[in-house]
């Protein structure tokens, strides 16, 4: 699973790091970061937290 969020639209809600901690997190500044390559055990939240995205900016492919 591959996991890309695109910059120009995440508004960093954050309702994707309430989904998926294990995979998107805040830093100290408050950007997004999250792991691009989760293991396949978190896909069930990640793809909560695409879903739950208010701007759809989270994708998930299989490259």
């Amino acid at each position: 699973m591959h996991v890309t969020v695109d910059r120009g639209r995440c508004d960093i809600h954050a309702q994707c790091v309430f989904e998926a901690p294990a995979v998107f997190q805040l830093d100290d500044d408050d950007e997004l970061v999250y792991d691009e390559r989760p293991e396949a055990v978190h896909r069930p939240a990640v793809e909560r937290a695409a879903t739950s995205c208010p701007v759809a900016a989270i994708r998930i492919s299989e490259r």
